[in-house]
């Protein structure tokens, strides 16, 4: 993965084989990654590398990170939970967001065009990072499925290691397990985890 930002913004993240080339989906979002960076620099927040990944901080707090994909690129707010969202411009990463926290784009021009939006949210997330507020924190119970605990009762290490995650590394193989609808399905796919839990890693890291 890369370590300075500006290889970001002209050569992509590097965390995939189409790093530094055309094909990278940065290229395609060069003009409305840039913008974005301008609007981000320009309400005061500071701009650093996290994940490979360019992230605005204000008040030592996380406030927003970009993404590139091949069909949109992103703005995600990390206490989105907080954000009003009186556009009605937030939707959710994915089927198991709890809160819509990004603004998808689908076109570089987007960005000019929500300007004065993307600037209002940023506004309001960096006020709340300046008092101290946070989301409060939900409590989701999710269900263990049965391969899972009969995986991790055969094998002390495995066991120790799961445990030892944290909460959202835990849940992203409860999510990832609960998606296959076969038994044979999650045995294979806690077989194939083993080495990331004993790494300490989540389903979604590499």
């Amino acid at each position: 993965m890369i370590t300075d930002i500006e290889t970001f913004f002209t050569q992509g993240c590097g965390r995939c084989e189409r790093f530094a080339t055309p094909d990278c989906s940065t290229r395609r979002w060069n003009d409305g990654l840039h913008e974005l960076r301008r609007i981000c620099r320009d309400v005061g927040l500071t701009e650093t590398l996290k994940w490979a990944h360019p992230c605005y901080m204000h008040a030592g707090r996380n406030v927003a990170i970009f993404g590139a994909f091949r069909g949109d690129f992103r703005l995600s707010f990390f206490d989105a939970a907080l954000l009003n969202d009186p556009d009605g411009v937030l939707e959710k990463q994915g089927p198991n967001t709890r809160h819509p926290d990004m603004i998808r784009f689908t076109r570089n021009e987007q960005v000019a065009e929500q300007e004065a939006t993307v600037r209002a949210y940023l506004k309001e997330a960096m006020a709340y990072a300046e008092a101290g507020i946070k989301p409060p924190k939900e409590r989701v119970e999710l269900d263990w499925p049965d391969e899972l605990v009969e995986s991790l009762d055969a094998d002390p290490e495995l066991a120790e290691a799961f445990h030892r995650l944290t909460p959202g590394r835990q849940r992203s193989y409860l999510f990832h397990l609960s998606s296959a609808k076969k038994p044979e399905t999650r045995y294979a796919r806690i077989e194939k985890a083993r080495e990331k839990i004993l790494a300490g890693k989540g389903a979604m890291e590499r």
